[in-house]
């Protein structure tokens, strides 16, 4: 048995099965940690990740290196052309998260937004507000009122709610007619 085969299976291993999808995957979020409160989480989640990609890149470079290369290629130490394909994607994978920020300490800030806009989420929510407050005023209107509020404040209120609601659903609309 020679002294090297177990580095050489290590690393070999590594290479296929864990490298160049932990470096696509933390290229591809960088903003997963793996310390924090929700650490754990997110380091299952970047090993899964790995593992997976690692498997399904290998197997995608493999196959595409039979139907491209000249005369196919041998998966072994003496032809390591597999290994080198995957290598360098885990060089220009490791490239972008560093750029990125995935390796460093604190958290790469968070993609930027344009002024005013804010995002499908916060538009979901501000609906889902003023549609609260609407039913909220509805209910005030048709039922018995302190002598404090007048209908005809409630009236107004409610009306600026409906324009409001309408005006952000045809915003939501638009976007999505895009």
């Amino acid at each position: 048995m020679n002294p090297l085969s177990l580095p050489e299976a290590f690393l070999g291993g590594a290479l296929l099965f864990f490298v160049p999808g932990f470096t696509v995957a933390r290229a591809v979020f960088p903003r997963l940690r793996f310390r924090g409160p929700s650490g754990l989480r997110g380091a299952l989640e970047t090993i899964t990740l790995a593992f997976t990609l690692s498997v399904v890149l290998t197997v995608l470079v493999g196959f595409l290196l039979l139907r491209v290369a000249p005369g196919g290629f041998l998966a072994n130490w003496s032809d390591p052309l597999l290994e080198a394909c995957l290598g360098a994607i885990a060089a220009v994978a490791l490239a972008v998260g560093l750029l990125e920020g995935a390796y460093a300490r604190t958290l790469p800030p968070p993609p930027a937004r344009e002024p005013g806009s804010g995002g499908p989420w916060e538009l979901t929510r501000e609906l889902d507000r003023l549609g609260a407050e609407e039913r909220h005023l509805v209910r005030k209107l048709s039922g018995p009122r302190p002598d404090s509020e007048a209908p005809g404040e409630l009236q107004e209120r409610l009306d600026e709610v409906r324009s409001e609601l309408r005006a952000l659903q045809e915003r939501r609309e638009a976007e999505y007619d895009l």
